[in-house]
């Protein structure tokens, strides 16, 4: 078939995918990076009796990724088949508590960052500022002061990697420098490479509601440091995250409920964008189906080819399996968890798309009744392709260890099978929307290295074409501001079903990260999109009902905080979780 691409994925393609000679000169087309990508992937099952030949699954991927109904990470795309090879995207390093762990975190993460994998690392085992260093006799400079030293690594290594550093620092809510961490960005100067994210507990939130005092316990002897008021932290991780857009929330109990090998220990980080929350050593390959692809017309009425999207969920999963038997891994450790969990991560993209093509405005009861339903699908029919795999290789080896071992379920291969990334990059790629997420703007235009066309959104214009409201000062309007909410000359109905995140309240942005969620193994990567004028009190309801609505983590920006974007309309900037961000931790795979 012919691939179809847009000029802003040609150019991403070019700028970033293509390999190069020693000249820096392109010496790949794109059909030949997903021929590379496809048989170097493909080529996985030749290790297996009951596999199927590796020529015609490298045809049945290479068709998959061709037609843009699947892509997967950025990391796959740029070092399959290369001499690199390393093809995951996610990455949890542990940090002991110790001057030589630190730094070996330090120098693992530069390896991992090099090839173009994000990582994420809890900095909870730190003892906290001023407690002794018994070698020196010395009070401890304090968690963050290390995250300090990550960041500025992380900095100089991306000068030199297939794409920018990322990271997520974590800190449990109970740790004596809690209070630092949460402010640490207030700064925009600072911490660049970083996302941050506080890890709490239910009985925390509970006693912040009840405005208590909670101890705050030493790492390192496990006793009582110091106290604190919850409620007063609280108020700072709310006034922060208005201000910056940092920390987000991370729910302990809520994520270790979903923890697949709970005998490993706790999940206590996750990659850079919340997604995949992981074990020390773990790391996990992800991959998107682009529901825009499935998008037909049935009896006059346009709707989505379910049965469609089950093939291509399940021939996705058997590529990403197959991603973790061929990568090349950059630490025995990290491959000797890596094969013994085989989690993988597949996930959904161009969802706000769908809703356009569907007229169904973002966040109503039925754009939530179809997230729920299309992710059901793809978590029904990535399980069933794990458990047909699993028949084929055999079970990830942990599996005798884990959950499903214990409640009696069958065999499967992969302790994960789902989870909804950003997918800034493969977005740009598919010419979708990225993620679960609404359009950011109407019209925009990508900030950094790759800058895209300025141009309306084509759905957009050809309403306008429609109801003949197409002229010249509307398009410079919408180019300008990326919004018609303001065009009270437009119809409400057609103002309603474009509205972008900002103009789109927490609670909706909420319910359909809540719908997915339900369907999800790993994690959702979600922005809560806020207008300038929203206060503390909004962030403060965002929070608290992310975690009534049982979802694994928020994070919420509000337009216009000192903190870069990825999107930017040319009469103000709109935030994305996105790559290319500035900081560069909003890495989209």
């Amino acid at each position: 078939m012919t691939l179809v691409l847009s000029e802003s994925a040609r150019s991403l393609l070019r700028l970033r995918y293509l390999r190069r000679n020693e000249e820096g000169q392109v010496i790949e087309t794109e059909e030949e990076l997903f021929w590379r990508v496809a048989r170097a992937v493909a080529a996985a099952e030749d290790a297996f009796p009951r596999g199927r030949r590796s020529e015609e699954v490298a045809e049945e991927f290479f068709e998959l990724m061709t037609s843009l109904r699947f892509l997967p990470n950025t990391p796959a795309l740029i070092n399959a088949g290369t001499e690199l090879g390393q093809l995951f995207a996610c990455f949890v390093l542990p940090v002991p508590d110790s001057l030589d762990g630190i730094f070996g975190a330090i120098r693992d993460a530069a390896k991992i960052q090099q090839t173009g994998g994000g990582t994420g690392f809890s900095f909870s085992h730190l003892r906290p500022r001023g407690d002794l260093v018994r070698s020196t006799r010395r009070p401890s400079s304090g968690a963050v002061s290390f995250i300090r030293i990550f960041d500025t690594a992380s900095d100089v290594i991306a000068t030199e990697s297939v794409r920018g550093g990322a990271n997520m620092a974590v800190l449990r809510c109970d740790h004596p420098d809690i209070r630092e961490f949460i402010n640490a960005k207030r700064n925009p100067a600072v911490f660049s490479r970083f996302n941050f994210s506080v890890l709490v507990a239910d009985s925390f939130l509970e006693a912040a509601i009840a405005r208590r005092e909670v101890d705050l316990i030493n790492p390192r002897t496990g006793e009582p440091f110091t106290r604190a008021n919850a409620g007063d932290l609280f108020d700072e991780m709310v006034d922060a995250a208005w201000e910056v857009g940092d920390p987000g929330l991370l729910f302990y109990e809520r994520i270790q409920r979903d923890n697949a090998v709970p005998v490993l220990g706790p999940l206590e980080a996750t990659n850079p964008c919340g997604e995949v929350p992981l074990h020390p050593w773990e790391a996990c390959v992800l991959g998107s189906l682009n529901l825009k692809a499935f998008v037909i017309e049935q009896d006059d009425r346009i709707v989505i080819d379910e049965e469609g999207l089950w093939r291509a969920a399940q021939s996705a999963l058997r590529f990403l399996d197959n991603m973790v038997e061929v990568s090349r891994y950059p630490k025995r450790e990290i491959e000797t968890i890596c094969r013994a969990n085989r989690k993988v991560g597949l996930g959904i993209m161009g969802f706000a798309d769908v809703l356009l093509a569907m007229r169904i405005p973002y966040g109503s009861d039925e754009s939530v009744a179809l997230a729920d339903r299309l992710m059901a699908l793809v978590q029904s029919a990535a399980v069933e392709a794990s458990r047909q795999l699993a028949w084929e290789r055999g079970p990830f080896p942990n599996f005798p260890l884990s959950r499903y071992a214990a409640r009696g379920e069958p065999l499967r291969r992969n302790a994960t099978v789902t989870t909804v990334a950003p997918t800034g990059s493969i977005s740009i790629i598919a010419g979708c929307s990225s993620g679960i997420e609404p359009l950011y703007a109407l019209a925009y235009r990508h900030v950094g290295e790759f800058v895209g066309v300025v141009e309306p959104h084509p759905l957009l214009l050809r309403e306008l074409a429609r109801l003949g409201k197409y002229d010249p000062a509307l398009i410079r309007d919408i180019e300008l501001t990326g919004r018609i909410g303001h065009r009270t000359d437009l119809p409400e109905e057609l103002r309603r079903l474009f509205r972008v995140a900002t103009e789109i309240t927490p609670e909706e942005h909420l319910r359909v990260q809540a719908a997915v969620q339900r369907h999800v193994e790993n994690a959702v990567s979600k922005t809560i999109n806020l207008p300038h004028e929203a206060t503390r009190e909004d962030v403060r309801r965002a929070f608290l009902l992310a975690h009534e609505l049982d979802c694994k983590g928020v994070t919420v920006y509000r337009e216009g905080a000192p903190r870069g974007q990825v999107l930017q309309v040319l009469g103000h900037c709109l935030s994305c979780m996105g790559e290319d961000t500035v900081p560069e931790t909003q890495q989209q795979y």
